[in-house]
C-alpha cells in the first residue's frame, strides 16, 4: 500500500513537472515576442523623435526667413529655406553618422 502511494506521488509530481516545463517553455517564448516587440517600439519612437526634430528645424527656418524678409532684406525666402533647410540636413547626416560610430 505505501508503495502505491508513493507511486502515486511520484506520478503527480512528475505530471506536475512536465506541466512546469510547458509553462516556462510558453513565457520563454512569449518573452522572445515581447523582446522583438519592444525593440520595434524603440526604433519606431527613435524615428518619431528625429520627424519631430526635423519640423522644429523646419519651424525655426521659417522663423528666420521670415525675421530677414521682416528686416528688409530681398532674399527669395523660398530659395533662403531651401538652402537653410540643405544645410540642417547634411548637419543631421554628421550627427547620425558621428553616433553610429
Amino acid at each position: 500500500m505505501a508503495e502505491q502511494h508513493l507511486t502515486q506521488l511520484i506520478n503527480n509530481l512528475e505530471a506536475h513537472s512536465q506541466n512546469l516545463i510547458k509553462e516556462y517553455q510558453q513565457l520563454k517564448a512569449e518573452a522572445g515576442t515581447l523582446a522583438g516587440e519592444n525593440q520595434a517600439l524603440k526604433l519606431q519612437l527613435k524615428e518619431c523623435h528625429q520627424q519631430i526634430d526635423g519640423f522644429h528645424n523646419q519651424i525655426k527656418i521659417s522663423k528666420i526667413v521670415d525675421n530677414m524678409v521682416e528686416d528688409g532684406q530681398e532674399a527669395d525666402a523660398t530659395e533662403l529655406k531651401q538652402t537653410l533647410n540643405e544645410y540642417i540636413k547634411e548637419i543631421d547626416k554628421c550627427i547620425a553618422h558621428l553616433s553610429d560610430e
